[in-house]
């Protein structure tokens, strides 16, 4: 209900009281809500940086080169202290969209480590220094980084999809507050089309094996909706258990993958006829626009 209010509000408005919301839960909270936690693959690595009430920040390395670069750094010292840690060089920000709690620690980042690229695609983005678009290209030293424009939440929405090679093989997908595990998110500046769009044409065609790292920790919220929607779904009632764990672990249930998602995510799952069903439509935009619209005021 907060969120909804706030983003009807005018723009500045609403970015300011969002910041205010956020730094209260900050100074309340007297601790993160998980642990960091090191990825190492073949090629890249990826630090999760816990962040705010429920966010992620995400340290991309490349092994080869020790280049990096930050995903959506809220909370620059945070960052600041894993770069020193790491012994690594950050060159660059990806920001999947210009919400506070995404965007809003870049201007004091790049005062703080100046020289940095700041790329995102939506001039709302503090401190943007590389619009990019649907299919732009950059690297993190010799990591492939390739953006996918999915607009909805927000309409400059950008995932980063990040590869050891142009192949696609082994790769990460960043992707903010369109996909995350078990869900998607709200439509506040898009339809149901566009999201469609996103998950279906674009984020589901990725490689399986992807890894998803989302901007959230709503996993289990998600979850529980998802058994909602489908209660005979053995696939979502597997990572609920799984989820339960890692939460009483404090650890992060970032990532999944593409494949796991189409398992047991409605939003990927829209085309199948158990979800359809439960949304009682007979198209797959129909029913994520439906689902969507029961999530937002779901109370399980």
């Amino acid at each position: 209900m907060l969120a909804r209010a706030v983003n009807s509000l005018p723009f500045g408005l609403s970015q300011g009281i969002t910041k205010l919301y956020f730094l209260a839960l900050t100074w309340k909270q007297q601790g993160l809500h998980s642990l960091q936690e090191h990825h190492a693959y073949n090629k890249m690595d990826v630090k999760i940086l816990p962040a705010l009430q429920d966010n992620y920040m995400y340290l991309i390395v490349d092994k080869a080169t020790k280049e990096a670069a930050i995903v959506d750094p809220v909370e620059p010292n945070t960052v600041l202290k894993a770069v020193e840690e790491q012994g690594v060089k950050l060159t660059k920000v990806l920001t999947t969209h210009h919400h506070w709690d995404h965007a809003g620690g870049n201007e004091n980042l790049v005062k703080m480590h100046p020289g940095l690229e700041v790329y995102g695609g939506d001039e709302r983005i503090g401190a943007l220094t590389r619009k990019v678009m649907h299919n732009s290209r950059f690297n993190i030293g010799n990591l492939n980084v390739h953006c996918l424009f999915t607009p909805c939440h927000t309409s400059g929405h950008i995932c980063y999809f990040v590869t050891p090679s142009e192949e696609g093989e082994d790769g990460a997908v960043f992707t903010g507050d369109t996909l995350f595990l078990g869900g998607c998110g709200r439509f506040f500046e898009g339809t149901a089309e566009q999201m469609h769009h996103a998950l279906i044409d674009v984020l589901s065609n990725l490689p399986n094996q992807t890894k998803v790292f989302c901007g959230h920790e709503y996993s289990l919220q998600n979850l529980n909706f998802a058994l909602h929607v489908e209660p005979e779904n053995e696939k979502i009632k597997e990572k609920i258990s799984w989820s339960k764990q890692r939460r009483d672990e404090r650890k992060p249930t970032v990532p999944s993958t593409i494949a796991e998602e189409k398992l047991y995510n409605p939003f990927m799952r829209v085309m199948v006829p158990s979800v359809m069903e439960h949304a009682n439509k007979h198209n797959p935009i129909e029913t994520m626009k439906a689902i969507r619209l029961e999530k937002d005021n779901f109370k399980g």
